[in-house]
């Protein structure tokens, strides 16, 4: 009989940790993020390839919101991005939305930029200024094709 109890709090425990475990790995990865902790701003974009929902918003380096939801416009063939950012980080109206790549091979991710108007972005408002991805293939294809706009002097 004291075996039995023995087994059974011994399980128990090792339950109470893997609990522990998921609850530390949810929190750390955002999934139990208070809703009321954070206000939505909406962006339009011309490309945002490598965003995805649960992107990060970063700003100065720093994550402050993730990216919430992606739909493309039918009307404007444009993305409509809408990002989740922590309540404490309050954005002027002529802040900059745009993505990012954290290098050659790096992932992407969403960077604000904030401009300097005195009055600050509502919630639900939309980032007006905002700038897509830009495809590495294309830049190196422009590199590599020279297309004479780099003031070379042609014999």
């Amino acid at each position: 009989m004291a075996e039995e109890r023995a087994e059974i709090f011994a399980g128990a425990a090792v339950l109470a940790v893997a609990i522990g475990f998921t609850v530390y790995a949810a929190q750390g990865a955002g999934l139990l993020a208070d809703a009321s902790a954070s206000y939505p701003l909406t962006a339009s974009f011309r490309s945002i390839e490598g965003v995805s929902v649960g992107t990060d918003v970063r700003l100065a380096g720093v994550k402050v919101g993730t990216v919430t939801d992606l739909e493309l416009n039918p009307a404007t063939f444009f993305a409509d991005a809408t990002v989740s950012v922590r309540s404490d980080v309050l954005l002027p109206v002529d802040s900059t939305i745009l993505v990012s790549s954290e290098g050659l091979l790096g992932g992407t991710f969403v960077e604000l930029l904030p401009g300097g108007a005195l009055e600050n972005l509502e919630p639900g408002a939309e980032i007006e200024d905002t700038q897509g991805a830009v495809s590495l293939i294309s830049l190196l294809l422009k590199f590599v094709g020279g297309d004479g706009a780099s003031g070379d002097v042609q014999p």
